[in-house]
């Protein structure tokens, strides 16, 4: 059989853009309960910090994320996690 084995509608994410989406529903999961520390999300989702560091740089400019810094600092989403679609963070990264 020739053609997509997954089907017509399938795509390919890359890992930044999985790691992102990953992250984006941590942060979604904990939506209005203030921020959110890239440490707590890795744990949580067995991230690497790091890389968490570098995709929630991009989100942030890209207008998803806000963060906080200092004690009690983190992320959060820039608004309601319904009016963010997976295309925005793909699209993002």
């Amino acid at each position: 059989m020739l053609g997509n084995p997954l089907g017509p509608t399938a795509f390919h994410v890359s890992t930044r853009g999985e790691y992102g989406m990953r992250l984006m529903v941590d942060l979604a999961k904990h939506w209005g309960e203030g921020t959110t520390s890239l440490h707590t999300v890795a744990k949580h989702e067995d991230l690497p910090e790091a890389y968490l560091e570098q995709l929630v740089a991009v989100l942030r400019k890209a207008g998803l994320v806000h963060g906080k810094r200092g004690a009690g600092g983190g992320y959060l989403l820039s608004r309601d996690p319904a009016t963010i679609t997976a295309g925005d963070v793909v699209r993002a990264l």
